[in-house]
């Protein structure tokens, strides 16, 4: 190992700071590998002192973490000592040595050991000498190495460091000088005499702050019920003696001279402390009372048929849950047709309390909302029990209330004998029999009674169903809920349709809206209706004036037609819905009879006179593209209820199928071609007439005698044709629209391929795909439209001015521009549908925040949301 006295002194003056520097680094490494276990002792030691720990332990317990941490101190400092190395100059030198390339700090120590005296060998080593002197300019400190991963395979010193780090940030230093109290104390005291300290710590859940008993001077004070009480006593055992009423305690007392009592307080009483310096307190038990919920109104039905049920809660220290119990009132019930039968044995239905999740839970009120539409005891007698929780697992009952439970109502008079026969099959299974004759008997005559064959051969389907099940005796759980399930859906179909022909949709409308006159709706349906109603109207009104001709409305104008605006239609409605709602039915339907009579009156002509644009003639193809799609999906729907039942092709099912279909399309046809909008809505595309040809409205490829699948491919090909011809290209709406139209033909091509191998469910669903497709297609080009007509207001303007010199206007007062369309961008309603999906979504936020199932995550973020609104 090289030595300072072995270098010259030049080289000795070079290397005197690296060394010293490497020396001081070898130190700390020995240092830190010799006492790492003394330092981790130490930081954990005053982690638990920074934090309390001796504080809220037994003083037994902490004398003897105190002798455990010297004891463990010293033996860690002696293993330190016998491992600890003086580290030396030269190791630290040799350390800057290994540092350098070639170890100059070596070689200058060296001696020539052969060819000396020789001159040519001596300038050799002299010129090595001044090579290796050179390198010590650049001589550096040698870095130590710390690393104690080895020796401290588990991460010990790492605890240690947290747990300080932890006890500095949150603890306090003061609490390390009560270490030397708690000793000085302990002497006082056996020096002294017996002492002793008394703790009150109420239940967390009350939120009142700890008690301490030596603080207390006053003779009585009250404390909550459950409250927890510590003493201990100090010094000669026995001198001291604890006597207490409170905890009521029989069993399992331990001597009264114990050095730590603790009991709880459960009643009112005494707390006493005999001995020097002893005390007695009158300790009144304040008793956590039950908490109290009561319904704060009805249950009544909100929005779409869902159950309300608003109440109020409150609790001294505030309510933690509950719930609202429903069971079926069975007396009330009037027990006739399909209610007659006892009923299925069912559980009570059990719902989560929303609780208020800004503000205090020791009063608040709240309302329950849940949609009880699909449920077997929805509109029937029930009762209704409210429970509610508190911390001290207490429970309070409310008075139950009696009332019907609401759900939806359905005033089409089909869709609603389909419910009421769903709800006799969901009461006892045992009516499956008597639903199905009621079903076919209602179904016997469909021209009659449904509007579309596709609902009528979906009940048939359900009908034939049910009788095979009942014949079998075969009724189980899941075929009743997939009956009951098939049937709700088909009478929402019935009840609500899918009308995309503006005039029949205003129909629809006015007829439920007199279904719900006739059989007293509630003011909330009567708001659906007349919402319903008015968009219907607004629909048809657009319809109306896109589709009159200018010329025909000037010459009504100055005829017969008397002008009527949007306001004074506006005003109508209202009248209308204050008349419902006012209860005075005669003269609503006198109202709702006028409206229906005005709007029949007012024709919708098509303009002849003037040449359609591009965008208008490929809106007409498409809708009759979509009609014909619409009935290929009906036949398919037909040809799939054949396939199930093969035995009633030649017999019942052609019967259904003349009732359904030729004898109405026989009716059509006798009725005529020109009936306009209601013979083009009697008629199906693609439906055959009687003279065995079916009948396409513009001509093309998709009548003939053909196959579904021959009819499908010629459809598609139609829709090429179309999409060739389709305007708007390279706008965003308009490549929109191609998309659209490209996703219903690869839809159909699938539903051609499905049809040609007889995979007639997997055709309807190609088809539904497609005709989802198409309507996307024809609402994106009909925004293409928009937008260029907007682009060209300018320009329109002009032209709306010479085409009305006279300012004539449309039946509902509008000024009329060219080709009929409407010079003003007012609607007729607005407004009124916004605030109504708004308390919609503020109501369901309520009713999810108060299922406590959910995770943890959601309910924050419906917290947020409920603060914020």
């Amino acid at each position: 190992m090289t030595d300072a006295q072995d270098l010259p002194k030049d080289a000795s003056d070079r290397l005197k700071w690296p060394v010293r520097l490497t020396f001081v680094g070898l130190l700390a490494e020995r240092v830190v590998r010799s006492f790492w276990p003394l330092w981790t002792l130490v930081l954990l030691a005053l982690a638990a002192l920074l934090l309390g720990l001796h504080e809220v332990l037994p003083l037994e317990a902490v004398w003897g973490l105190v002798v455990l941490v010297v004891v463990g101190g010293l033996g860690t400092f002696a293993i330190g000592v016998r491992r600890f190395e003086w580290p030396s100059w030269g190791e630290a030198m040799d350390r800057v040595d290994r540092t350098m390339p070639d170890r100059p700090i070596t070689a200058l120590a060296d001696t020539q050991a052969i060819g000396q005296g020789d001159s040519a060998s001596e300038a050799v080593w002299k010129a090595h000498i001044d090579r290796m002197t050179a390198r010590l300019d650049g001589a550096k400190r040698a870095e130590p190495d710390l690393t104690l991963s080895t020796r401290d395979r588990f991460g010990l010193r790492y605890v240690a460091l947290l747990a300080f780090v932890v006890a500095v940030l949150f603890g306090s230093f003061l609490r390390v000088a009560s270490v030397a109290e708690i000793a000085g104390n302990g002497g006082q005291t056996l020096a002294a005499g017996p002492a002793w300290e008394g703790w009150v710590e109420p239940p967390l859940y009350t939120g009142k702050p700890s008690l301490y008993l030596n603080d207390i001077d006053r003779p009585s004070f009250t404390v909550p019920a459950g409250s927890q009480v510590t003493i201990r006593f100090y010094g000669e055992v026995g001198a001291l003696a604890l006597h207490e009423t409170v905890s009521g305690r029989t069993a399992d007392i331990p001597p009264a001279t114990d050095p730590v009592q603790t009991f709880d307080v459960l009643d009112s009483g005494e707390v006493r402390i005999e001995g020097p310096g002893g005390q007695s307190w009158t300790i009144e038990a304040e008793l956590d009372t039950p908490p109290m919920i009561e319904f704060d109104g009805p249950i009544s039905q909100g929005e779409a048929g869902r159950m309300e049920a608003p109440f109020s809660a409150d609790d001294d220290y505030g309510v933690t849950g509950g719930r609202i119990q429903i069971t079926l009132d069975l007396g009330e019930v009037v027990r006739e047709y399909g209610l007659a039968a006892d009923p299925e044995a069912r559980e009570p239905i059990v719902l989560d309390l929303p609780m208020t999740i800004s503000g205090d839970r020791t009063d608040f009120d709240e309302i329950v909302i849940e949609d009880f539409s699909e449920h077997p005891w929805a509109n029937l007698p029930i009762k209704a029990e409210l429970f509610a929780n508190d911390a001290a697992g207490q429970e309070g009952l409310s008075a139950p209330q009696f009332a019907t439970l609401p759900g939806r109502r359905f005033f089409d008079p089909l869709a609603k004998s389909i419910i009421e026969q769903r709800r006799d099959l969901l009461w006892n299974r045992s009516n499956a029999k008597r639903v199905s004759q009621v079903l076919r008997a209602v179904s016997f005559t469909p021209e009659d009674v449904f509007r579309s064959e596709t609902t009528y051969l979906k009940l048939r389907f359900m009908v034939r169903r049910l009788e095979t099940r009942v014949s079998i005796d075969r009724m189980d759980d899941d075929i009743v809920t997939e009956l009951a399930d098939a049937l709700w859906a088909l009478a929402l179909e019935i009840e609500e349709g899918d009308l995309s022909d503006a005039l029949e949709r205003l129909r629809r409308a006015q007829d439920r809206l007199a279904e719900a006159i006739e059989n007293g709706a509630t003011d909330q349906e009567i708001a659906e209706l007349m919402q319903e109603l008015r968009e219907a109207m607004q629909d048809y009104m657009q319809q109306l004036a896109e589709q009159s001709d200018p010329s025909q409305q000037q010459d009504q104008a100055q005829g017969e037609m008397q002008e009527m605006s949007s306001q004074d239609l506006q005003d109508m409605l209202d009248r209308l819905q204050e008349l419902m709602e006012q209860g005075r039915t005669a003269e609503a339907q006198q109202l709702l009879d006028q409206l229906r009579q005005m709007m029949e009156n007012m024709q919708v002509t098509q303009g002849q006179q003037g040449q359609q644009s591009p965008g208008e003639q490929a809106m007409e193809g498409l809708a009759e593209t979509l009609r014909e799609q619409q009935g290929l999906s009906d036949e398919a729907f037909r040809d799939l209820q054949e396939q199930f039942n093969p035995n009633a092709q030649q017999g019942q099912s052609q019967q259904n199928e003349g009732r359904s279909g030729d004898q109405g399309r026989g009716q059509q046809h006798s009725q005529g071609q020109g009936q306009g909008q209601q013979g083009q809505q009697g008629q199906q595309p693609g439906q055959q007439q009687p003279g065995g040809q079916q009948q396409s409205q513009n001509g093309q490829p998709g009548s003939g005698e053909g196959n579904l699948a021959d009819r499908q491919q010629a459809l598609r090909n139609e829709l090429n044709r179309q999409m060739q011809n389709l305007p708007g290209a390279g706008t965003p709406e308009g490549d929109a629209a191609r998309d659209s139209l490209g996703r219903a033909g690869d839809a159909m091509d699938e539903a051609e391929e499905a049809l040609r191998n007889e995979d007639f469910a997997g055709a309807l669903d190609n088809q539904a795909d497609a005709i989802e497709a198409l309507r996307e297609g024809m609402r994106e080009l009909a925004e293409q439209m928009a937008e260029q007509q907007q682009q060209q207001g300018g320009q329109q303007g002009e032209q709306m001015g010479r085409a009305n010199p006279n300012g004539q206007r449309d039946p509902l007062g509008r000024d009329v521009g060219q080709n009929g369309q409407v010079g003003t961008d007012e609607q007729l309603l607005q407004g009124d549908d916004v605030y109504r999906r708004a308390r919609e979504l503020l109501d369901e936020i309520r009713r999810r925040s108060g299922e406590q199932q959910r995770p943890t995550e959601e309910l924050e973020y419906l917290k947020r949301l409920l603060e914020r609104f």
